[in-house]
């Protein structure tokens, strides 16, 4: 066993997990005030649905055996394999690859809870998120990385920009149109309560994509060195890139948006860090913004759905740019993981096989999306809050807790 592949894969996975409670600051802070705890616990929840689930039957319906290039097996359900021993998956072990994995199958359904925040019962998300994970992710993560219909169609994603990105951006979108506007959405001025908590958020999820991107080299070499430049490269420019939209449109860069330009920025390399030369990460990043931006602005706007936090227009809308360039940019010379070079170096297969799995992952997600959604509702007898709820604020009729206590009496 390679110690120092397995310090940097425990590192990598350390960084990815800090990403989920990230992400619940970088959400919190953009939703209303009685909202915050509600939002947070949307993503802490995931901490332990994903985890125990992976360990169940997650990775081993993943990355165990193939049945139709679809889904995996059960045979290492209760990860039931040799946990000191078994190099199946040679990362440095099949343990320490099922350990980072875990991080992507834990933050991926939780990108999902910022499109219905302030709206969504606790109880019927708890439910959906399960069943999302197990006929949306699962799959997925099989037929990208575990050898599935994906992986052999001969497209490519580095870290999941299909599997994380794509997934949970088209899934959010479908389940803003089965709950419904909020109760006042579009009759009030809208500002997120703590911007700050967002910056905070988006930081941390910067800092936490470096074990996501570069550690999905599965090793301490070159090539990890390679997608932890091309990451940090492409934020850099997608934040500057909103920022100089934000300029030009409105007169004033602010927090908000920049941290926004970062986030959208490493979603945009994800698929491509291992795989795209580093001045290419420079044009993936600065263009993400203006397309992700003309989606919230313009798009969204027209259609009138109720994306609440953009989670399509940023992960779902990202994902797909990343997805594109990926197709565009590809090197061989880089990752020969790859079989052919992108469109711009003269060859159009790999952009074509992009394509093919960016509407394969479109069509699991929404049909997936719809399954789960039913099943909550079932049990749950509808997914929404009632109207009087949703005055109240999620976190007290929900959780029952208050972010920011009155400080009357013995608060």
């Amino acid at each position: 066993m390679d110690y120092g592949n397995v310090s940097w894969m425990l590192t990598s996975s350390a960084l990815v997990f800090i990403m989920t409670p990230a992400l619940a600051f970088f959400y919190g802070g953009l939703v209303k005030r009685k909202n915050v705890i509600n939002t947070i616990m949307s993503s802490v929840i995931l901490m332990g649905i994903g985890s125990l689930l992976w360990v169940l039957v997650g990775f081993s319906l993943s990355f165990s055996g193939d049945i139709g290039g679809v889904i995996g097996n059960l045979n290492w359900a209760g990860l039931n394999f040799d946990s000191f021993a078994d190099t199946t998956y040679a990362y440095p072990n099949t343990l320490a690859f099922a350990i980072f994995q875990m991080m992507f199958a834990i933050i991926t359904p939780a990108l999902i809870t910022g499109a219905i925040a302030e709206r969504m019962k606790f109880s019927s998300l708890v439910i959906f998120v399960t069943i999302w994970s197990l006929i949306v992710y699962y799959p997925l993560a099989h037929m990208v990385w575990g050898g599935g219909l994906l992986f052999k169609i001969g497209s490519v994603d580095f870290a999941g920009g299909n599997v994380v990105h794509i997934s949970s951006g088209v899934s959010a979108l479908i389940l803003t149109f089965l709950l419904g506007k909020r109760k006042n959405h579009g009759k009030a001025t809208y500002h997120p309560h703590n911007a700050p908590f967002v910056f905070l958020g988006a930081a941390l999820l910067w800092f936490g994509w470096f074990g996501f991107n570069a550690g999905s080299a599965c090793a301490a070499n070159e090539l990890a060195i390679h997608a932890f430049m091309t990451t940090n490269t492409a934020a850099a420019a997608a934040l500057l890139s909103w920022m100089l939209i934000e300029k030009l449109t409105s007169g004033k860069p602010t927090l908000v948006g920049a941290s926004t330009g970062i986030v959208i920025g490493l979603v945009a390399i994800t698929p491509g860090a291992g795989f795209v030369p580093i001045w290419a990460a420079i044009i993936i990043g600065a263009l993400v913004s203006p397309i992700c931006y003309f989606f919230i602005s313009v798009v969204k706007p027209k259609f009138g759905y109720d994306d609440a936090l953009d989670v399509f227009g940023c992960h779902g809308i990202g994902g797909i740019w990343g997805g594109i360039a990926t197709g565009l940019f590809t090197q061989t010379a880089i990752n020969p993981a790859a079989a052919w070079n992108g469109l711009v170096f003269g060859e159009s297969t790999l952009f074509m096989r992009q394509l093919a799995a960016i509407g394969i992952t479109i069509a699991i997600a929404i049909v997936g999306t719809l399954i789960a959604a039913g099943i909550a509702s079932l049990f749950t007898k509808g997914i929404k809050v009632s109207a009087k709820d949703e005055d109240l604020g999620l976190d007290l009729s929900e959780h029952g807790e208050s972010a920011y206590p009155a400080f009357n009496g013995m608060d």
